[in-house]
């Protein structure tokens, strides 16, 4: 089997429409500048208020993918 060694980094992803959304937002970003991911964990998942109302959900990503 292939030795590796692997980087792990959160991010976090918002969206109005759900906790789901946010995580597609998150890794579609992470995408643009990380290659060969591997696991995208979820740490937490929170909402922001206003007005006492949901205006958004959030949610904390801890991502991992295979350095060179």
């Amino acid at each position: 089997m292939e030795k590796s060694v692997y980087k792990i980094i959160e991010v976090v992803g918002f969206s109005e429409k759900s906790w789901e959304d946010a995580a597609k937002v998150a890794i579609k970003t992470v995408d643009k500048s990380i290659r060969d991911m591997r696991v995208a964990e979820v740490v937490m998942m929170d909402m922001r208020l206003e007005d006492n109302r949901i205006i958004g959900y959030r949610i904390k990503l801890k991502v991992s993918f295979k350095l060179e």
